[in-house]
């Protein structure tokens, strides 16, 4: 990311500040920081914290050890460094020293470590979640991050395509399958954490399953859920196949879970809620009788995070705003049986969903 985009992140997180009445906006190693400051994801025991004022340029406290990860950014924030035996929070007090009694928002994913040395280094300040303001700001996607996003949906589909059609998992153990999926994903370009999920037979229906040892046989219905990142931004993909001849109560199922999958996409639009996509898929599935076992939200915010704000979930009233990224997954899962989830992420556009998953999501058998 340039230093222009950087500042005019910047620039609109300050104006949010304004209106919120916040003095500080504390960022601290995540997916927030990657955002707001193309900084590192990765956060330690050494504390690093970009801090933004309401007006102003941001300072960074970060280990001296780790000065070159930041030094590209001097020019738009001032640089402070601390060495291993100093203790960080007092840099941190002493840069808000100029405000009394700051009103600080925090990352919710700084360490809570940090954030107890700081209830005792700065005990005037008043401390909240940045969420508020950081969501706002992430939850819309520009196009270089919808661009981004279909890169990595498209390699995603790649991989999955190519292992739908090549791969024979029957007598394998469900790691054993999801370990060869994961390869065909780094092959395409995606960077892996974890090998994802593989429920297999009765396992299929949890949701989020635990991939384990079990070995797949004929006639299993076999969930995997998979993704990766390319240049920080996620792709997140469900795919349910079955092993050998389906049978007809899983055809029936799967064809549920298909049609809830395609009806949500055109309700992707302005003027819906996040709770009315929810409602137009969970209505398919409970009108067919299965409505009790549609057990999760719709879908979920994709970006920077494979989970992310805000969420299609009854109760959440927010509007839809052009350039939101969800996913897209129904399921049903019966106890005992076997769960179906089909996922794709869609985009938010002014007449509907952009489906930028094309990897084929039609009743699928393997071998």
């Amino acid at each position: 990311m340039d230093l222009s985009s950087i500042s005019q992140r910047i620039a609109k997180a300050q104006e949010l500040m304004a209106e919120r009445g916040l003095d500080f906006l504390f960022v601290a190693p995540s997916s927030d920081m990657i955002y707001m400051f193309d900084g590192p994801s990765h956060a330690s025991e050494r504390l690093a914290l970009v801090i933004i004022p309401q007006s102003g340029r941001p300072e960074v406290v970060v280990p001296q050890l780790e000065y070159s990860r930041f030094a590209d950014k001097a020019s738009i924030a001032g640089i402070h460094t601390w060495p291993e035996t100093a203790q960080p929070v007092d840099l941190v007090a002493e840069l808000l020293s100029g405000i009394e009694k700051p009103k600080v928002a925090i990352s919710d994913k700084m360490w809570s470590v940090f954030l107890v040395r700081m209830l005792e280094a700065i005990p005037d300040a008043t401390y909240s979640s940045a969420t508020p303001i950081i969501r706002e700001l992430r939850m819309v996607k520009d196009e270089d991050e919808i661009e981004k996003l279909r890169i990595a949906a498209a390699a995603a589909d790649r991989a999955w395509d190519e292992f739908a059609t090549t791969a024979s998992i029957i007598g394998k153990t469900e790691r054993e399958a999801a370990t060869m999926l994961t390869e065909l994903r780094r092959k395409h370009g995606l960077d892996i954490t974890g090998i994802g999920i593989c429920a297999s037979g009765p396992n299929g229906a949890n949701p989020h399953h635990s991939t384990g040892d079990r070995v797949l046989q004929e006639g299993d219905a076999v969930v995997f859920d998979f993704g990766g990142t390319i240049d920080n931004y996620h792709a997140d993909v469900t795919r349910t196949v079955f092993l050998g001849e389906p049978t007809d109560e899983y055809r029936k199922v799967y064809e549920i879970v298909l049609q809830a999958n395609r009806e949500a996409v055109g309700a992707y639009r302005l003027g819906n809620t996040c709770q009315d996509v929810d409602r137009v898929a969970r209505k398919i599935i409970t009108d067919a009788g299965y409505g009790e076992y549609f057990i999760h939200r719709l879908g979920h915010g994709l970006g920077l995070d494979g989970h992310e704000e805000p969420y299609l979930v009854e109760g959440n009233d927010l509007p839809l705003r052009v350039g939101m990224v969800f996913s897209d997954e129904p399921g049903i899962y019966l106890p005992g049986k076997f769960g179906v989830r089909i996922e794709d992420s869609v985009v938010v556009r002014e007449d509907g969903g952009e489906v930028i998953n094309h990897s084929n999501r039609e009743l699928t058998v393997m071998s």
